[in-house]
């Protein structure tokens, strides 16, 4: 299936654009999504953490994907 993922804030520094389409099989979770995205920028393995939001919510990591679902990685957050 194709994926398009919208990246905002650090995401979007380390992987030097605001969206990004990839091929993953059917069904994969959202874990494996993370562990593809860290393989092929390893940049976002520094970041403490991010999250994934799937169509406007945040989505757990067992979540499996649709090809027409809107992704997004959201990155740490921090401030006074």
């Amino acid at each position: 299936m194709n994926l398009r993922i919208a990246l905002f804030g650090i995401t979007k520094e380390i992987v030097g654009q605001s969206q990004l389409e990839l091929t993953a099989p059917e069904g994969q979770s959202v874990e494996q999504l993370m562990q593809q995205l860290q393989s092929a920028y390893p940049g976002l393995r520094q970041l403490t953490s991010f999250a994934v939001a799937v169509n406007n919510e945040y989505a757990a990591t067992d979540y499996r994907l649709h090809e027409r679902d809107e992704i997004a990685l959201i990155p740490p957050v921090s401030g006074g």
